[in-house]
């Protein structure tokens, strides 16, 4: 069994910064790729960034600057660094953990707003 769990979402003015977990646990070993993704209501779910096994890093070029993914190994742990945070950053963010066919978490709401 896989669980994939993110945190530190939440409310913060436009210009602000959040830091997110994720969390990986249960039958796993090694170290994985891993990715963010997020989805705005109303539209479709997008990558934001993912770093690879071997530390390659990506960004969409909507947050490339501003948002930065980094990860604890012994922990399991990735996070997402986002500052400069604007009102079009606000969506539901997962984390999704390369292993297997791939496991999702359940989400957490960063919401941009003054």
């Amino acid at each position: 069994q896989v669980q994939v769990v993110e945190s530190g979402g939440g409310l913060v003015q436009p210009g602000g910064s959040l830091k997110l977990s994720c969390v990986a646990s249960g039958s796993i070993s090694g170290i994985y790729a891993m990715g963010w993704y997020r989805q705005a209501l109303g539209k479709e779910r997008e990558w934001v960034a993912s770093l690879s096994r071997t530390g390659t890093v990506g960004y969409a070029d909507s947050v490339k600057g501003r948002f930065t993914i980094s990860r604890d190994n012994v922990k399991n742990t990735v996070f997402l660094q986002m500052n400069s945070l604007k009102p079009t950053d606000t969506a539901v963010y997962y984390c999704l953990l390369r292993y297997q066919s791939g496991y999702w978490g359940q989400g957490t709401q960063v919401t941009v707003s003054s």
